[in-house]
């Protein structure tokens, strides 16, 4: 369960929300409306702990795990796929554990390592970062052209893949369908039918 306690926001000078108190149930699907410049996004910052309140408190259960997409998609040289792989933080530690791990000849802790990797079906994560990519509506053969290549609409593709990528008990998204087309929106539709935590969704 996540509270919202009497919870004030502010830019700059500017009063976004005042005394604000909501109660969110895990699994619960929530939609957040309002025109630009209310407010959604800058909630959304405060509960990833990006913001401070200028007044109350949001309380949320020890070790939540949260996910968000990111507003921006700098231009990189790093390839789709890796950028959706980056998502999986601790996939992409354990990788680089793994390699140091190798490299000292540590075999005992190579083992507890792969018996880590096993429990996040590790050996999995590339494939279900491609099928992220081909449901978001990217060919075969542009999963390994680098970020930079792709326009603003498919960079926001890429964003919302690398935060369905991300393991999340609570999965904020802000405005996701932008940039989509219908045979998009109607397989994420799909997926977050089967998401299994809790979701808070912007939209205008």
């Amino acid at each position: 369960m996540i509270s919202l306690n009497n919870i004030m926001l502010m830019r700059g000078s500017q009063i976004l929300l005042r005394n604000v108190s909501v109660v969110i149930h895990k699994g619960q699907r929530t939609g957040i409306i309002g025109r630009n410049g209310c407010g959604k996004t800058s909630l959304f910052r405060a509960l990833s702990g990006e913001i401070a309140l200028e007044e109350g408190e949001i309380e949320m259960p020890n070790g939540l795990r949260s996910s968000s997409m990111a507003q921006e998609t700098p231009g990189s040289k790093r390839s789709a796929l890796d950028f959706i792989l980056d998502g999986h933080n601790e996939f992409r530690q354990l990788e680089q554990s793994i390699q140091k791990a190798e490299a000292d000849g540590d075999d005992l802790g190579l083992a507890e390592l792969f018996g880590k990797l096993e429990e996040i079906d590790g050996y999995d994560i590339s494939h279900r970062a491609e099928r992220l990519l081909s449901g978001l509506g990217f060919a075969v053969d542009e999963f390994d052209q680098p970020v930079s290549s792709f326009s603003g609409g498919w960079r926001v593709r890429l964003n919302l893949a690398a935060a369905l990528m991300c393991p999340s008990d609570l999965l904020m998204l802000d405005e996701p369908t932008n940039h989509l087309d219908l045979e998009a929106t109607v397989w994420l539709e799909q997926w977050l039918q089967n998401y299994q935590g809790t979701i808070l969704l912007i939209s205008h």
